[in-house]
């Protein structure tokens, strides 16, 4: 058997999708959660009220980022299908005009004129819709929406993150909990943020440091809310 054969490539952009949904849910869970944990305990509210409010806002989000990516990823999915549709009504009424302008792209891409109507010839006589979508659309088996794949993974990281800080609070002395789950917190946000930038093949440390800031910065001000309320009332 060949070299060539034996050569399996995984590329990173076919991670985009659960990568994308899966980081955004988990630094949300993690900042909203421990945000919402330092201001109301900066208030100086009892111990129990703060874990409540931390258990409705676990609830709360993880719900809010299922519907939103749902909601958003079905709108991108509805205009691919419209898209789609378009397409296949063309290619329908007249072929020759798709295959020269499928052939137009290859040439606009450097192959020259009699290679590229060989190849656009060619690729419509194995899946006419499957070239256009793939190289007049964008669109292709990689990065096609997926909505319901995007609202679990939102809705599960978003869980599994914004859970660090809610146990963090409910182990740790309520006069402590202001700082010890902002700084735990921060610690898990640049180690996700690390992460995540690692699987998606970029530089660790930049978005590390990325997330730890505007992690810190809303933080640090509902915790000043809170102690602003807690003071008025």
């Amino acid at each position: 058997m060949s070299r060539l054969h034996l050569h399996s490539e995984r590329h990173l952009v076919s991670r985009i999708g659960w990568l994308r949904a899966a980081v955004l849910g988990a630094n949300d869970g993690i900042v909203s959660i421990a945000s919402l944990i330092v201001g109301v305990a900066a208030s100086a509210a009892r111990p129990g009220d703060v874990l409540v409010a931390g258990a409705a806002g676990l609830v709360a989000g993880a719900m809010s980022m299922a519907a939103g990516e749902y909601v958003s990823v079905s709108s991108q999915s509805d205009t691919e299908a419209a898209d789609l549709a378009r397409e296949r009504l063309e290619l329908k009424a007249d072929a020759a005009a798709e295959h020269a302008e499928l052939a137009r792209i290859y040439v606009e891409r450097g192959v020259d004129e009699a290679t590229a109507a060989k190849v656009a010839e060619q690729l419509m006589a194995k899946d006419a819709l499957v070239a256009h979508a793939r190289d007049e659309l964008g669109i292709s088996e990689i990065t096609t929406a997926r909505p319901v794949q995007a609202a679990f993974t939102s809705a599960g990281a978003f869980t599994a993150g914004a859970l660090a800080p809610l146990l963090i609070a409910a182990v740790t002395p309520p006069h402590l909990a202001p700082v010890v789950v902002s700084g735990v917190s921060l610690l898990f946000l640049a180690v996700l943020g690390g992460v995540g930038a690692q699987v998606g093949g970029a530089p660790p440390w930049r978005a590390a440091l990325r997330v730890t800031f505007w992690g810190a910065l809303a933080m640090a001000l509902t915790a000043v809310i809170g102690k602003a309320v807690g003071t008025a009332v």
